[in-house]
């Protein structure tokens, strides 16, 4: 699969060019259409294998977002050192000490914080905020860091993929929304549909879902799937508490989330397929999150819309873990629920 190359690929929100040239580069071949709007989103297009009596093939749209949660930066000080804002939804406890590649020239930086030391009492046990750290890149003044950074710069985390192949698991960066990507591309590498199927590989979802609202509208699909990498909190927990996804139980189904509630009908689809072909699926845990369908089921009329995920530990993080067997199931599974969905009365 290309997971390896799109997770190495630098792709902050608004900056997704190196993820969708290696797309590109992948579905070109494989596609009859594929065009880049105004935005950035990557629209392809796979005819159906027959047209339609009416004249108008059933249009699907299958979508995944390119751009990573990531840090841009604001300032540089007189010391050289760099201050950032973050771009996305970040945990200020995971930054502290973490490598990351700054502009461009991907310029090799660490993120800095007060050392231990120099703690005031009330700020042990504290978690430092963001606005407080700053990336260091060896520059010892304003003068040396401009040469190599500039303000309005990116800074993605520096974390090169690896399989881990004792457990079936890789590690990685932006696996949300990398791993949905590399289902997408599988899934227009394939044979033709009994419809058209719309391929859209979106920009700025983690800053507002704003690529999947403008893509959604120009495909204006009769139904719509958004592939995502989410949550998947299986730790141990004090509580007995249920996890939002398990690693390896298979692909997740979304019912419910933060910013739609899924037709019930495509997600009765995807249960009795998965159930019919042996693929194992967990769902899940309602209210978590938000994706690209968000904003794809309000397009226009209205569309018909759920999500199907693959679980990533440590999400919104410098490193995520991804399950290989999660993965290959999610592709099995959207290969023949899009058939299936050829016959589904919506």
């Amino acid at each position: 699969m290309i997971l390896q190359q799109l997770a190495n690929a630098s792709g902050p929100s608004g900056r997704e060019e190196a993820v969708r040239q290696v797309v590109i580069e992948a579905i070109r071949d494989h596609v009859d259409s594929y065009q880049v709007d105004g935005l950035g989103n990557c629209i392809a297009l796979k005819r159906g294998a027959a047209p339609a009596a009416d004249g108008r093939s059933r249009r699907v749209m299958v979508s995944a977002h390119m751009d990573e949660v990531a840090l841009m930066i604001v300032q540089i000080t007189g010391e050289g050192l760099l201050r950032f804002r973050k771009i996305g939804g970040i945990d200020d406890r995971v930054l502290p000490s973490k490598r990351v590649l700054v502009g461009e020239k991907r310029v090799p930086g660490v993120i800095g914080c007060k050392p231990l030391h120099l703690l005031h009492d009330a700020e042990f046990g504290q978690v430092a905020a963001s606005d407080d750290l700053y990336i260091d890149i060896g520059a010892s003044s304003a003068a040396a860091a401009e040469r190599l950074v500039q303000r309005g710069d990116y800074a993605v985390f520096d974390t090169p993929y690896e399989p881990w192949p004792q457990a079936r698991l890789v590690k990685g960066k932006a696996f949300d929304d990398r791993a949905g990507c590399a289902v997408l591309v599988e899934l227009l590498r394939g044979d033709p549909y009994p419809f058209d199927l719309y391929g859209v590989f979106t920009v700025q979802e983690e800053v507002g879902l704003r690529g999947a609202r403008v893509a959604a509208y120009a495909v204006d699909p009769d139904a719509a799937i958004a592939l995502e990498g989410t949550i998947c909190d299986d730790m141990p927990k004090k509580k007995d508490i249920s996890s939002t996804t398990v690693l390896g139980q298979g692909p997740s189904i979304t019912i419910m989330d933060r910013s739609m509630i899924a037709d019930r009908r495509l997600v009765q689809l995807l249960i009795d397929t998965a159930q019919a072909e042996g693929i194992p699926y967990q769902f899940k845990q309602p209210l978590m999150g938000s994706t690209d369908s968000g904003t794809i089921h309000l397009a226009r009329e209205g569309v018909p819309t759920t999500v199907v995920s693959i679980p990533s530990r440590y999400i919104h993080s410098p490193v995520t873990l991804l399950s290989l067997d999660d993965l290959e199931n999610t592709v099995k599974l959207m290969r023949a629920a899009l058939i299936k969905l050829a016959d589904l009365e919506l």
